[in-house]
């Protein structure tokens, strides 16, 4: 391009964005559009002059421009979610939905983008596609905390967020329901009275009414049943056999930390930034939270149980929750000389933590509510981890303790199956919405 066309093109372009300051629009869409006439694919003259013609009605005439585009730049999301919008206006949905999902591969994070998608989805039929895509938008748009209300709601969005958002109540009321329904027709109704409460309390229809304020689980709450923060170990008959093995389990720990087996880091790869919400040292060295796991989030550690074989088939003798993509959660829990996990809480009442402690200094304890307790070699204790509780090493040696989550003794056979049965269906939701799914 010669000097001189590209001094045109320059002034063109700074002509339509005079225009554009100065509220000439007319003026801005003159320039824009000799601009293309020069430049057939400038992007931001197609970008420009198709949303007029969108307001002007012509949609077709939109696409047709944002079509070419799109050739120029295939990933840009600006571009991909504007054709979306006007494949829409002009009534090609199942273009717009197409057009919509490569925006939402390029950037996710595009909350308008899938809430546009959800109506296009909806055009279609799709309804449970629609309630997903609505899911993904409103939690998307909330964790910048956007439409949380209308007045963090643009004006022009407002309808569409509050039918998305009835659209969602009604959506997951269904598809959780549908889970439920083969367990009511097996154990009745009367039996799944407070798995209904909970799903009740789980999609906001009821409060939860947590009887101890110490208590605030983050993702799942199963009510009617006692708050507590420590379980006592008559509940769990099976700790007996456990305890006897102390020793055994004691060996194979020995072992995997003599060779220097590989641990890995609790809370996952994080900065010591990202860290200091979490853990905090008392000593010199950093604080070190490590586990050497069984199971993680349900994912079994194959290596890890053929290393050690006799606290594997341990394991396998406790009922551990086995629920899809979340549990168990098996390990040696290892925590370093003056490290200080810090007060946190775990997502669900269903399920409850017991840890048999295998090497415990002094000055090593956990505090669950408030309420202190001292590790004791060979004994185990059992915690509703949905308390605040947060656990120390003030010594100069290294902590161990056996880490597992088994059912809370309080929930019946029918409640474990429908309780394993709604968090698997909780998680294949969220995940299809592409929602953060609860985890711990």
């Amino acid at each position: 391009m010669s000097n001189g066309v590209e001094g045109g093109v320059a002034a063109l372009r700074e002509s339509a964005l005079h225009g554009l300051r100065t509220g000439d629009v007319a003026a801005a869409e003159q320039s824009f559009a000799r601009l293309l006439e020069r430049v057939p694919d400038d992007v931001e003259a197609l970008q420009f002059l198709a949303a007029n013609r969108l307001m002007r009605g012509d949609a077709l005439g939109a696409v047709a421009l944002l079509q070419r585009a799109v050739k120029v730049q295939p990933q840009n999301p600006d571009i991909l979610h504007q054709m979306g919008a006007a494949e829409m206006a002009a009534g090609h949905f199942s273009g717009a939905i197409d057009t919509l999902r490569r925006c939402l591969d390029v950037a996710p994070g595009l909350f308008v983008a899938r809430l546009r998608l959800g109506m296009a989805l909806e055009q279609v039929g799709d309804q449970h596609g629609a309630v997903l895509a609505y899911f993904g938008a409103v939690n998307g748009a909330q964790a910048h905390g956007r439409w949380m209300s209308d007045a963090t709601t643009a004006p022009g969005l407002r309808d569409s967020v509050h039918h998305a958002m009835r659209m969602i109540d009604v959506g997951r009321r269904s598809t959780f329901d549908a889970v439920l329904e083969p367990l009511r027709q097996r154990y009745g109704q009367g039996e799944l009275a407070r798995v209904e409460h909970c799903l009740a309390i789980y999609l906001g229809e009821k409060p939860a009414n947590i009887p101890d304020a110490r208590q605030k689980p983050k993702f799942l709450y199963f009510p009617d049943i006692p708050s507590q923060p420590y379980y006592g170990r008559e509940r769990f008959p099976w700790q007996a056999d456990l305890e006897a093995a102390t020793e055994v389990i004691r060996e194979e720990l020995l072992a995997v930390l003599a060779e220097q087996q590989p641990l890995l880091p609790f809370l996952g790869n994080q900065s010591a930034d990202e860290l200091k919400g979490h853990l905090r040292s008392s000593g010199a060295q950093p604080a070190q939270w490590d586990a050497y796991f069984f199971y993680r989030h349900g994912d079994r550690f194959d290596e890890h149980h053929v290393r050690c074989p006799r606290t594997s088939a341990l394991l396998d003798q406790v009922p551990l929750v086995r629920i899809r993509d979340h549990a168990p959660e098996t390990l040696f829990s290892v925590l370093r000389p003056g490290t200080h996990i810090l007060p946190h809480r775990g997502v669900t009442n269903t399920r409850l933590v017991t840890h048999l402690p295998l090497i415990v200094p002094p000055e090593c304890a956990i505090n669950v509510g408030g309420e202190l307790h001292e590790w004791k070699e060979g004994r185990c204790v059992s915690f509703d981890d949905t308390f605040e509780h947060e656990a120390w090493n003030r010594s100069d040696r290294t902590r161990v303790v056996v880490i597992l989550d088994s059912w809370n003794p309080d929930l019946t056979e029918a409640e474990r199956l429908a309780v394993t049965d709604l968090v698997e269906a909780i998680g294949d939701f969220n995940r299809a919405s592409e929602v953060p799914v609860p985890s711990g």
